[in-house]
């Protein structure tokens, strides 16, 4: 080094000294420095100043020597006390050499380079400003050092910068966000941990708005709420609750579009901590923000159904997502299915790219999952949904439905998260009806297919939804445009009530159909309801058997029973499935005669008073000739005693097997339940009901003797003589009588319906027989 022509104005003994390798002579040689400076600050001599730091830069703190960079350090610090308040002129130059050492492989020499700064930043205090960045990249790595000494040292440094920020009302807010979204996503925890006090110092600065640049630094704090250290993760539970804070201050001011989407991926977080904080925010989102949140819906449920299936071991997620959940659904209003779509100027898009949302696309979860959450985001600034001028969004009806098709669809999802899907699901088609019924095709197989679920109460959520969709108005198609499958148009003409509501439906949405005012609205879908009903029940004969009378019985809650059975038994009428067809006209007829939820229904057919309950008994009685006991027992119900002793002559033409007694067994159990008490007293008129009498003698003559017929040989044993029962008042007319002639039925047609019926049943029963002994001849081969 050549001291007499590089490195004046300093003297070779300050030289020497500065590149000593003891501390007391560099000192000495520093405090030569800071006397020559000053020197020169009184002489006004600028042009000297420089050329000393610029050689204490160049020559010593850049230098490969250690000692002679270690003199660099201290002389740099010598000449800003030298400076003093003028120290804020030469910072660039005072303070970049310094920087550099602090990636020097020598922790003594990272110390020193922090000591020099620190005394740099203490002289120009509010000076440093301009040059915040720098400083806050250069001490978030040494808050990572391994060295002690060296991490104590940036301590005392960012101590003292926070303060000359705390008390400064210059500082560059704007320019900083960049570099503290970039250094929120360290991984190592001493980082970690000095990225969020400095947060915290930032979020106490009055005149510091940290709440505008929320968005791009949200997800990283959810990030850091990971971290193993419990203390790093109470700092950054403290700092999101102060903004949350902040935020139900100053809802107005809040960018709930651009952070939805962050919320949603972290609401889907592992953690159990993460989760419940993304979950808390998000309830405030919604119910601060209001339709504002509706762009977001799909991935919103995405992230909120499947919690509402946790155990109590989540207790506290699962509430929280409940609330998110019924407020969500909230905020969908009749005024969504008028809403004219193609307006982009007076609504919010609702599927813009989610990287325009989140500041650091790299931190999020990969862009599969995100395409499979329908997360979408915001490009643009919003105003608050509380102003005068309210923000018309566009709900997102296709993305909702698809979430909502996708978790009923997962067998592995659990029991309340399918509740709220059907719940949401029926809230939908109540509130947005004209545009739910595009999706109905699409979502009727799985709405089918749940009938099979293992709840009760997710079947009952099921039938609700389906009754709704079978009801509703905005069903109605026009002839000729019904559902789409094929297979399930009617084969000829059917006598449906089907009528419209008045006011509800235009004129040609009723055309082709016919019209009952003794019947509620169904419209197109409810034929096709029962007819892919029956095939599941077809199909799938436990769930006939476990359900089958609890989902009809509800569904007659629900809908009108006289439509629901007279569908069933015209649909039965062409079933090629002989057996399913005799199975499922008991079942029904089982419903029929024993549910108190079709009282009514029984009264309308027991006195067959009206056309409408004539036709209904015509229509019941051809399908349930698939079966012959439960003819009979129709025929007991509607009191046509005449035609039910015809019947059971018939029977003796019949093959008698093991299960039509049985069932002859429970057709005499029913008559001596409650419901057939009408048809016991009329045992009492015996002139004016004698084929009651013959009727019940012919069941009597075809049981064995068991239980079933010592029962109803002692119900007959007590029918009284009619000579002993004989008036004065003999001449009045049969009430029986008068009714059965009036009711104008063919009786002769039916009991030929009947026999024809049940030779069908008789060949297939025979073909059965023989496919079933050319098996046992091939197995026995």
């Amino acid at each position: 080094m050549n001291a007499e022509r590089d490195l004046s104005p300093l003297t070779p003994g300050v030289v020497r000294a500065l590149t000593d390798k003891l501390y007391e002579k560099r000192k000495v040689a520093a405090l030569e420095i800071e006397k020559l400076v000053r020197e020169f600050v009184a002489q006004n001599n600028t042009t000297q100043i420089k050329h000393v730091i610029q050689i204490l830069s160049q020559e010593f703190a850049l230098s490969q020597h250690p000692h002679s960079r270690k003199g660099g350090l201290i002389g740099l610090a010598a000449c800003s006390i030298a400076l003093g308040k003028d120290s804020g002129l030469y910072l660039k130059e005072l303070i970049e050499p310094v920087l550099t050492c602090f990636n020097d492989a020598d922790s003594r020499l990272r110390y020193y380079a922090c000591e020099a700064l620190y005394n740099i930043v203490k002289v120009a205090r509010g000076s440093v400003l301009p040059h915040f960045n720098v400083l806050f990249d250069g001490l978030s790595k040494l808050a990572a050092d391994p060295d002690p000494n060296v991490k104590s040292g940036s301590e005392l440094l960012d101590r003292l910068l926070k303060d000359i920020v705390t008390e400064s009302n210059q500082f560059d807010l704007v320019g900083f966000i960049p570099l503290l979204r970039e250094r929120i996503y360290s991984n190592n925890q001493y980082a970690r941990q000095f990225i969020i006090s400095w947060i915290l110092v930032l979020e106490s600065v009055p005149d510091i708005n940290l709440l505008d640049y929320l968005p791009e630094i949200l997800d990283g704090l959810f990030q850091i709420l990971g971290d193993n250290s419990k203390e790093i993760r109470k700092m950054c539970e403290v700092a999101l609750g102060e903004f949350l804070k902040e935020i139900k201050k100053n809802p107005s001011s809040v960018k709930f579009a651009e952070m939805a989407n962050i919320l949603v991926i972290h609401c889907q977080a592992a953690d159990d901590l993460i989760q419940l904080t993304a979950m808390c925010w998000m309830r405030e989102f919604i119910q601060l923000a209001g339709r504002v949140m509706l762009p977001y819906s799909s991935g919103i449920l995405t992230a909120v159904l499947p919690c509402l299936s946790y155990d109590d071991r989540k207790k506290n997620i699962k509430e929280v997502a409940n609330v998110c959940n019924q407020s969500l659904m909230k905020l969908v209003i009749p005024e969504d299915d008028e809403m004219d779509e193609a307006k982009p100027s007076m609504t919010i898009p609702a599927e813009p790219t989610s990287e325009e949302s989140l500041s650091k696309p790299e931190a999020v979860t990969t862009g599969e999952s995100q395409n499979e959450l329908g997360v979408t985001a915001l490009n643009q600034p919003l105003f608050f949904p509380c102003s005068c001028e309210r923000i018309q969004v566009t709900l997102n009806l296709d993305g909702i439905v698809q979430v909502l098709d996708y978790h009923l669809s997962d067998t592995s999802i659990g029991m309340m998260t399918r509740i709220a899907v059907l719940k949401w699901l029926y809230h939908l088609y109540i509130k947005t009806p004209r545009k739910m019924f595009r999706h109905t095709d699409s979502l009727f197989p799985i709405l089918l297919r749940t009938l099979s679920d293992e709840s009760d109460e997710v079947i009952l959520k099921d039938l609700e939804l389906l009754a709704e969709i079978a009801s509703s108005p905005a069903g109605q198609t026009e002839e000729g445009h019904g559902p789409s499958d094929g297979s399930d148009v009617r084969p000829g003409p059917v006598e449906l009530h089907v009528p419209a509501r008045a006011g509800q439906l235009s004129s040609s949405s009723t055309k082709g159909l016919e019209c009952s005012p003794s019947t509620p609205t169904m419209n197109s879908y409810f034929y096709k309801f029962m007819i892919n009903l029956l095939k599941r029940f077809s199909s799938e004969r436990k769930l006939l058997e476990n359900r089958g009378a609890f989902i009809i019985r509800q569904l007659c809650l629900l809908l009108n029973a006289e439509n629901i059975f007279h569908s069933m038994a015209d649909i039965l009428l062409r079933e090629e499935d002989l057996k399913f067809a005799s199975t499922m006209v008991h079942t029904l007829n089982t419903i029929l005669l024993t549910s108190s939820e079709l009282f009514q229904l029984r009264n309308q057919l027991k006195d067959l008073k009206t056309p409408e309950s004539r036709n209904l008994f015509c229509c019941l009685y051809r399908s349930w000739c698939h079966n012959p006991v439960t003819t009979v027992s129709l025929c007991f119900l509607t009191q046509n005693y005449k035609h039910a002793y015809d019947l059971i002559q018939k029977f003796g033409d019949l093959e008698v097997t093991v299960d039509f007694l049985t069932e002859v067994d429970k057709l005499v159990q029913l008559i001596e339940c409650p419901i057939f008490t009408y048809l016991r007293l009329q045992l009492l008129d015996v002139k004016n009901n004698p084929y009651l009498i013959k009727a019940l003698y012919g069941l009597l003559m075809l049981l064995p003797q068991s239980s079933a017929f010592q029962l109803l040989s002692h119900r007959l044993q007590c029918v009284p003589n009619p000579e002993l029962l004989q008036t004065t008042d003999n001449t009045k007319p049969s009430t029986s009588f008068k009714r059965t002639a009036a009711s104008n039925i063919d009786y002769t047609e039916l009991l030929q319906h009947f026999e024809k019926v049940q030779n069908k049943h008789l060949e297939a029963r025979h073909q059965r027989a023989g496919r079933a002994e050319q098996l046992d001849r091939r197995v026995v081969l």
